[in-house]
């Protein structure tokens, strides 16, 4: 469990970083912020995120079902379509406002706009705290397995180079929105701060519900791929030249492949 811990808070806390990183362009950038750039980072984390609830998350937990004498399109199927469900739910609740939108998603608040464009990149790292933290408590069930280790670790480093360009996606429009460089800075580094939180905490309570874990692998994959379709891919394609939308997801897509591929 320590190790696993360990290595959980180190995975996420890379992706934290990185997101950190990301939010720091704002102070690099003068003027507005590229559309083109927009949508290539947008599709990027949109493509990295498919292919980790792929190999990263929907295959390890139909392996896990297998290897418990379970079909292993039960879990995957019925666990996606619950982590979909999951974040219709918090879609709808949780009041956000995503760039370029002039009307704020979920229940009515009087929160400030810039609060709530920060609500809506916290919304999706939500998963993809829980996706990390549960490979990693995947390794920890098998005593600690290399190659499990290792697969974990490439979906920390995959996450973490498209939470690169998703702190600068939330930094730079609220720079725009005419808030400080230091503050939009500070929030966009804040707002991945849910993914260490939700993975440490899922590694914490998965041997509680060892059973279910090929369950909670395929909800983070539905709760990730909502994410995709929902917001990043519609996102990544508006206005003219949607095709740098589209490449950045196929560009996305490759890096996480190959990452879970060559180091699993």
């Amino acid at each position: 469990m320590l190790e696993a811990l360990s290595w959980a808070a180190a995975g996420t806390g890379f992706t934290f970083l990185m997101t950190s990183l990301g939010a720091a362009l704002v102070f690099l950038f003068r003027g507005r912020s590229s559309a083109t750039a927009q949508k290539l980072f947008l599709g990027f984390a949109a493509g990295v995120m498919i292919a980790a609830s792929v190999w990263s998350l929907l295959i390890p937990a139909i392996e896990e079902a297998e290897a418990a004498g379970i079909p292993g399109y039960l879990p995957a199927a019925g666990g996606f379509l619950l982590g979909a469900l999951f974040l219709l739910v918090l879609d709808g609740l949780l009041p956000h406002l995503h760039p370029d939108a002039k009307q704020p998603e979920g229940i009515t608040s009087s929160l400030k706009r810039t609060t709530l464009l920060v609500f809506a990149v916290t919304l999706h790292n939500i998963p993809e705290g829980m996706a990390v933290g549960l490979s990693f408590a995947l390794a920890a069930q098998h005593g600690g397995e290399g190659a499990l280790y290792t697969s974990a670790m490439a979906l920390a480093i995959g996450i973490g180079i498209q939470n690169f360009p998703e702190g600068a996606a939330i930094s730079i429009p609220l720079r725009e929105e005419g808030m400080p460089r230091w503050k939009a800075f500070l929030c966009g580094s804040l707002s991945g701060i849910v993914e260490p939180i939700f993975g440490i905490l899922t590694v914490l309570i998965a041997p509680q519900i060892g059973p279910l874990m090929p369950w909670l692998l395929s909800f983070a994959a539905g709760a990730m791929v909502y994410v995709v379709v929902e917001e990043l891919i519609p996102e990544a394609h508006l206005g003219e030249h949607s095709n740098l939308g589209t490449f950045g997801v196929l560009g996305g897509f490759l890096v996480m492949m190959i990452l879970d591929v060559a180091l699993g």
